[in-house]
């Protein structure tokens, strides 16, 4: 569809623009276009890991319960139309290009939008044009100042938070904590899983300032792990025993209970939330690139890892999973991360690594990856190109071998086209 590819190199190309942080240019978009946001309630999540995991499940829920229900993500891993969803599944090209066009025809004001803005803007529209119940929006970064933050939520929810996107949002965590805060709003109710006491101390001093209440994981509501995915939820007023979590990882279970704990809030908005809908949703849950399975002989697993948190959760899944000798790590990672400590929580979890860099100017070239790498494990090589590392990597691979693709969603998502080339089911 030529409209579509022309659509997307120019939305693309306003990646020149970078990352402006402010509220302004975001508004008069939307107010050109009729506040598509004020025609559907909204829930919006923050935090530095998990957030998409939370949403996702949030918006299954919704649907379960019968909502027609919108979901906003970023980034997307093979395809722009994946961040924004109806009911799970991703809008159409004709729906992009008909987005693109009401959001270019509308004033911005003394700049040219960001691309996250305009995407942000598109997807609001969408959700209007399709007359979503819901939309379940994520952040894109920090969020006083993110462009999603033009919402009225019922329901806000902060993940967690470590040391992230530093230039932008602080340079300690009660710093980044007052940012991802700034999404708490009067009458919405915030859901928590924060740990360290500043960022305890900054959603608390946000809430207090709306006026409106704060729940966290441990005190307000809790999880009792019984492993393999399961747990027993005990809420503020609902207990579910024995729930089981589809998607992968142990940390899931805290993910999952944050969404059940802000979906609990909205019980008195309106919000039907019974045993089997919360049984079922929890299953039928699907977050892409984070520890999704792709084949079998040889298994290989493609996990974002774009943090040192998340780096940290994929090599505790590894290592009780699978002797480090049937692993092949084949990771690239961009240079706003802290590699060193991301390099040296995954790759004792691996017999051999291939280092490889995706196509952004953020990427760290290969060969300076590589060397970091071989300096921490002795089986080291390097292939440029994330197509050909994956490619060269799962020719050489045996049956009984594990192809862990990681570092960064970029090389998650270049894996996945380059897998689905080859001719394997890849969902993205």
């Amino acid at each position: 569809m030529k409209a579509y590819e022309e659509c997307l190199q120019t939305m693309f190309a306003l990646h020149r623009f970078g990352i402006k942080l402010g509220l302004d240019c975001i508004r008069n978009i939307l107010t050109g276009l009729g506040d598509p946001q004020n025609h559907y309630r909204c829930i919006h999540v923050a935090g530095t890991n998990g957030k998409g995991s939370v949403a996702a499940t949030l918006a299954t829920l919704l649907t379960e319960a019968g909502f027609k229900t919108g979901l906003y993500t970023s980034p997307h891993l093979m395809k722009f139309n994946e961040r924004i969803r109806v009911d799970s599944r991703m809008v159409s090209d004709a729906d992009v290009v008909a987005a693109f066009e009401a959001v270019r025809a509308v004033p911005c004001g003394e700049r040219q939008p960001t691309f996250f803005e305009f995407a942000t803007a598109m997807a609001f529209h969408l959700f209007a044009r399709h007359g979503v119940d819901w939309a379940v929006v994520e952040t894109g970064m920090g969020g006083r100042l993110d462009a999603t933050n033009i919402l009225q939520p019922e329901v806000c929810v902060i993940t967690n938070i470590s040391l992230e996107h530093r230039a932008y949002l602080g340079r300690t965590i009660a710093a980044i904590a007052r940012e991802k805060a700034g999404i708490v709003k009067p009458g919405a109710p915030v859901v928590t899983g924060v740990s360290q006491a500043a960022a305890r101390e900054a959603v608390a001093a946000a809430a207090a300032a709306c006026a409106t209440p704060w729940y966290l994981l441990g005190r307000d509501f809790r999880v009792r792990r019984r492993g393999n995915g399961r747990f027993d939820f005990h809420g503020r007023e609902q207990r579910w025993n024995d729930l089981a979590v589809g998607l992968p990882g142990s940390h899931q279970v805290g993910n999952a209970s944050l969404a059940l704990a802000a979906a609990e809030t909205l019980v008195p908005r309106g919000l039907p939330l019974t045993e089997s809908q919360v049984r079922r949703a929890l299953t039928r849950v699907k977050w892409p690139g984070r520890l999704q399975q792709i084949g079998n002989r040889p298994a290989v697993i493609i996990d974002g890892a774009h943090n040192l948190a998340a780096a940290r959760n994929l090599a505790r899944h590894l290592a009780a999973t699978y002797p480090a000798s049937r692993v092949t790590l084949v990771l690239g990672m961009l240079d706003d991360k802290p590699y060193q400590g991301m390099l040296a929580a995954l790759l004792p979890t691996a017999g051999r690594v291939v280092i490889c860099a995706p196509v952004i100017d953020r990427a760290i070239p290969a060969a300076k990856l590589g060397a970091v790498a071989a300096a921490l494990h002795p089986a080291v090589s390097v292939i440029p190109e994330v197509a050909a590392a994956v490619t060269q990597t799962l020719g050489r691979a045996g049956p009984d071998e594990v192809i862990c693709i990681a570092g960064s969603l970029y090389v998650a998502g270049e894996a996945m086209t380059a897998l689905k080339r080859m001719g394997m089911a890849v969902e993205g």
